[in-house]
């Protein structure tokens, strides 16, 4: 049997989640927030002006926003956010993240680890995991900080090749 969707705005708890999160980043630039429940809690950021509209429909949708992240609760029974790539975009990022070179990423963006002469700067306090940048301050994913490596100085979590890589089901 096929659980039902849900939609609704985020609750206190979620956005003090998702708040929680930004904050090992920086600031959080946008406030309002949307779940759509089903298997697991989606996070999408909405216009508030959207939103107005999405209530007032008689069909309702199963995505609205952006999507950016899902709240899941981790090994240890504790609730938490995990961010994907465009929640970042939401967020003024000032600390734990690293600005690649060109080469270092493109590699990153085809999901590869990144070696510590590939990164030009990094920000790190805290959290291992960091928000990737090129040269340009385009965001090209999270990775994780490995110190003690300088080959794999900061591992691939998941970036903006991601998509075009996985494997397509032909019907």
């Amino acid at each position: 049997m096929e659980k039902k969707l849900r939609y609704r705005r985020a609750s206190s708890w979620e956005f003090e989640l998702i708040l929680r999160e930004a904050e090992k980043y920086g600031e959080l630039k946008h406030d309002f927030f949307a779940v759509v429940e089903g298997r697991f809690r989606d996070v999408y950021a909405v216009n508030e002006e959207v939103w107005r509209e999405i209530e007032n429909l008689k069909i309702k949708p199963y995505s609205y926003g952006t999507f950016v992240g899902t709240i899941k609760v981790d090994k240890n029974l504790i609730e938490k956010f995990y961010p994907n790539v465009e929640f970042f975009y939401f967020v003024d990022v000032i600390k734990n993240y690293a600005v690649l070179t060109p080469k270092a990423g493109f590699l990153f963006t085809t999901g590869k680890d990144v070696p510590r002469s590939g990164v030009r700067k990094y920000v790190w306090q805290g959290t291992k995991k960091l928000v990737i940048f090129d040269e340009n301050g385009v965001i090209l994913g999270i990775g994780r900080i490995n110190p003690e490596s300088k080959r794999k100085f900061i591992l691939n979590i998941t970036d903006i090749g991601e998509f075009i890589r996985r494997a397509r089901r032909i019907s």
